[in-house]
């Protein structure tokens, strides 16, 4: 007796292996550009600056998992995670250059 069970779409497939990708890698990046730039930015000693930051990195990365699935589809998920990612990146490369020069 063959039983014929209902199968996910592909594209449903896909969709769910991308937000968690993006959740996985993008909230990474996320959470440890945002570790940097707050560990080069808080007006706090740098011992103090650096742990702060990845004390923040938790949340940050939360966030974006919590982002990536509730987004209505995986491009806005992708986006929404890479965009402050980059943002978070330029800051952190300025901030670096101002202290540097």
């Amino acid at each position: 007796m063959t039983r014929k069970t209902a199968s996910l779409p592909i594209s449903y497939r896909l969709a769910v292996t991308s937000r968690s990708l993006a959740a996985l890698l993008g909230g990474y990046l996320l959470a440890s550009m945002a570790s940097v730039c707050i560990a080069l930015v808080a007006p706090l000693p740098q011992v103090d600056a650096t742990l702060t930051g990845l004390l923040l990195s938790f949340v940050f990365y939360l966030l974006a998992f919590i982002w990536c699935f509730a987004c209505r589809s995986a491009l806005r998920a992708w986006l929404g995670v890479l965009a402050p990612t980059v943002l978070l990146g330029v800051i952190s490369g300025l901030a670096y250059w101002m202290t540097s020069a």
